[in-house]
């Protein structure tokens, strides 16, 4: 799956995750910037369910940028995926 254009998906708000997505430059690969109140204890665990879904979802060049306030993995990987599919404009996704 190729990114195509700049998306979003989540929320600023407590116990949830604003996901950013926006293509990068061919050859790149994948950039994930991640801010958290929790980094220290959490980061490295964020960063591993961002990659799951970026791997399972075969996207090579992307930059991401996660604002974290607390979220579950369950919402790390649907707001991760939600953002890469809205940047992805499949219109296979949409039928």
């Amino acid at each position: 799956m190729k990114i195509k254009k700049s998306a979003q998906a989540g929320s600023l708000e407590s116990c949830d995750i604003l996901i950013s997505v926006e293509p990068n430059k061919q050859g790149s690969g994948v950039e994930i910037n991640l801010d958290s109140p929790a980094y220290k204890q959490f980061g490295q665990q964020i960063l591993e369910e961002i990659k799951e879904i970026v791997e399972k979802m075969n996207i090579q060049d992307v930059k991401i940028d996660a604002i974290d306030k607390g979220s579950l993995s369950y919402t790390i990987k649907a707001r991760t995926e939600t953002a890469l599919l809205r940047a992805s404009e499949s219109e296979e996704d949409n039928e």
